[in-house]
């Protein structure tokens, strides 16, 4: 492991300390003089343990106005949220906001103006509104997300930190506006129950949204148990491994422990469940956890749905490292700009493309086009080709709706300018033009 995020610097150069017009301290590079649980020990060059120098130290009071390193900036790098994926990129990031008296904090879950917080100091409650973002809901603060928060009786979030990645889907509302699902995920869990008939379509597209977030997807299907021949798990595995080229595919049971090893090793980071509701996110959520946490409940027979047992997204901490964002069911999920995300789930689509005898091939009716070629010999299903137009006449949908409503923002905005104008010219007594 790297030691740098774990690194402080001091150079005391209190008067006590000089004798014979020579400094007699040390530069110290480390975290602590000494090894102790609360924190890890990663020994530099030239750290060195003097404990008489140490209890002078100690014993010498400090100048009048003068402070340590250790009093001006009581945390330097909050070890307390590394397990919440903290690291030295972030800390290097948040030094203008720490300067400003703020503090970092990662967001746990958000609620009508509030948020829940977990901070070096333990779990807050916090005010969103200096973050709020009415007209553009993906710039709203989420789940996931990491912030400035101004410390003390009224906690209060009041910067947001860039998001690495985002996982973002096209906003129910009839405007054309993408909502965040969660933000600065490692791994992306496409939860599919194999209790019912596994829709490969809806799993293509989940993928298109979780490669466009920046993040890794992997498909876990749940409840193997409940599949009485386990050649029909297999056969549902393969098929789903067919349809998402570079991404492990994993069956587990939460009920009997089958796959869960192999889950918990690639599930790593920061890691969010994603499917319909039924799916079993949080039954899975739980078997990763090592403890009920999250609510769960039972799925109707004939259809596999179930109630939405999960009502927010929360971010909970995993025994072993990282971090688990549940997400409630999801009844639709509309792509958002996600043209890369389809690149990335139809690999093979776009590898056979380069190989049409004409580079605007549409793979309809062109002659010398390799992708119906490959349909003809069966190396690629009429399924797979038909999924990706579909999706891809979608994304170039709400792109092309996207556009005109920042057209239409612009035009009003010049529409408000203009007015001013004219009614600036009327107060000083000029002509309207």
């Amino acid at each position: 492991m790297d030691p740098s995020p774990f690194r402080s610097w001091r150079y005391d150069r209190r008067p006590e300390l000089f004798e014979g017009g020579e400094l007699n301290g040390r530069l110290r590079d480390g975290c602590c003089p000494q090894q102790h649980s609360g924190h890890p020990h990663f020994p530099g060059s030239r750290l060195t343990h003097n404990p008489a120098l140490s209890a002078r130290v100690a014993e010498a009071p400090s100048p009048k106005g003068f402070k340590t390193l250790s009093s001006a900036f009581p945390s330097a790098f909050p070890h307390a949220l590394t397990g919440y994926g903290w690291d030295e990129d972030r800390q290097n990031e948040f030094t203008r906001h720490r300067d400003a008296g703020l503090i970092p904090a990662r967001i746990v879950a958000v609620d009508r103006g509030q948020a829940d917080v977990i901070t070096e100091h333990g779990p807050l409650r916090a005010d969103t509104t200096a973050v709020a973002s009415p007209d553009d809901p993906a710039q709203a603060p989420c789940t996931g997300d990491w912030a400035g928060l101004r410390p003390g009786d009224q906690p209060a979030i009041v910067e947001l930190l860039p998001r690495r990645t985002a996982i973002v889907r096209s906003s129910v509302s009839r405007r054309a506006q993408g909502q965040v699902l969660a933000a600065n995920v490692d791994t992306v869990a496409i939860v599919v129950s194999l209790e019912i008939a596994v829709d490969l379509g809806r799993i293509e597209r989940q993928l298109a949204l979780a490669w466009e977030s920046g993040a890794r997807p992997v498909v876990v299907l749940t409840k193997a148990d409940q599949v009485a021949d386990p050649g029909i798990v297999e056969t549902e595995t393969a098929e789903v491994a067919d349809a998402a080229p570079g991404v492990d595919v994993i069956a587990v049971s939460a009920t009997t422990g089958e796959g869960l090893e192999a889950a918990t090793a690639v599930l790593t980071g920061t890691v969010v469940l994603i499917g319909t509701s039924g799916a079993g996110k949080s039954t899975l959520g739980n078997a990763l956890l090592g403890d009920e946490r999250l609510a769960t409940g039972a799925v109707r027979a004939q259809d596999g749905k179930g109630r939405h047992t999960t009502v927010r997204r929360e971010l909970l901490a995993l025994p072993g490292g990282g971090v688990l964002i549940d997400t409630p069911g999801l009844r639709g999920v509309g792509l958002w700009d996600a043209a890369e995300g389809l690149q990335h789930t139809f690999a093979e689509i776009q590898e056979l493309a380069q190989e049409c005898r004409f580079g605007d091939c549409v793979h309809e009716t062109e002659p010398g086009c390799a992708v119906l070629a490959a349909i003809e010999d069966g190396t690629l299903p009429r399924r797979r080709l038909d999924s990706y137009r579909k999706l891809r006449r979608e994304n170039e949908w709400i792109a092309a709706r996207t556009d005109a409503r920042l057209r239409a923002e612009r035009a009003g905005r010049w529409k408000t300018i203009a007015k001013a104008q004219r009614q600036a010219y009327k107060l000083r007594g000029g002509r309207d033009r």
